[in-house]
């Protein structure tokens, strides 16, 4: 492969680890980027890729938020456990459900989403310490199967549902459901390589000169996040949705 197209998919992997640590996202920059650069690779190998390199970075993102956001050890386990089984789960059944039947509803979820986090201006501003009952457990654990379940069968917007998630029942803030967000995001993508390094779908060189600058990148979002809070991220997770929506909107109507 040429260096030119080398360093391009590591700048893109740099934008992508930013974004993903604040609001996730980052294979939306990170998959066009490597379908561009090498068309001739397989669907599997190129999501194979992306896997390696994002889950580097969303690692290097969980830590420095746990390192720097106060949160609950057990809550974040049962995000961890629940997020990589049910992940695991629909990888293995994803060629059962056909793509095209999944794109609408996406679509229709991610719109309701940016209504209503435009309409509730107080929406994740707000952080509620609450103490870890069995309830608050559950709802998590069933947050966790049901969106990292989505992860493995499809993948596009799982952080923004994530982060959603988190905010509306767990009563959580931006900042928090971001930090949580990373935990699932990373065990997903854990899931997901179990299945693809078997398999030999992963183009190891390529992917770890990604996942270095993917961990630069998130690094950097991280910090940003920290800095400017819950704000910034709400004004991020807009735009990633609205973009999220743009893409799935457009991908329906080429397929009609």
């Amino acid at each position: 492969m040429e260096w030119e197209l080398i360093l391009s998919l590591v700048f893109f992997a740099f934008c992508a680890g930013t974004i993903d640590a604040a609001v996730g996202g980052g294979g939306l920059i990170q998959i066009p980027a490597l379908m561009s650069a090498l068309p001739q690779t397989a669907p599997a190998t190129i999501f194979g890729t992306n896997k390696i390199a994002s889950i580097c970075g969303t690692g290097s993102a969980a830590f420095s938020f746990v390192r720097r956001v106060k949160l609950k050890w057990s809550l974040l386990a049962v995000i961890a456990v629940f997020a990589f089984i049910s992940s695991f789960v629909g990888a293995a059944c994803v060629s059962m459900v056909p793509t095209q039947v999944l794109r609408p509803i996406v679509l229709i979820m991610l719109i309701v989403i940016a209504i209503y986090t435009l309409m509730k201006k107080q929406f994740g501003q707000v952080h509620v310490d609450q103490q870890v009952t069995p309830q608050l457990l559950i709802f998590a654990a069933l947050g966790s199967l049901a969106i990292g379940f989505y992860d493995g069968i499809f993948g596009p917007g799982t952080g923004s549902f994530f982060i959603f998630f988190f905010i509306r029942f767990l009563q959580v803030d931006f900042l928090h459901a971001s930090a949580l967000s990373k935990i699932g995001n990373f065990m997903t993508n854990l899931a997901a390589l179990s299945f693809f390094i078997p398999t030999g779908h992963v183009l190891i060189a390529l992917g770890l000169m990604m996942a270095v600058a993917n961990i630069a990148g998130s690094l950097l979002g991280v910090r940003l996040a920290l800095k400017y809070g819950s704000g910034f991220i709400r004004i991020l997770f807009l735009i990633l949705v609205s973009i999220l929506i743009c893409r799935l909107g457009y991908q329906i109507i080429v397929t009609i």
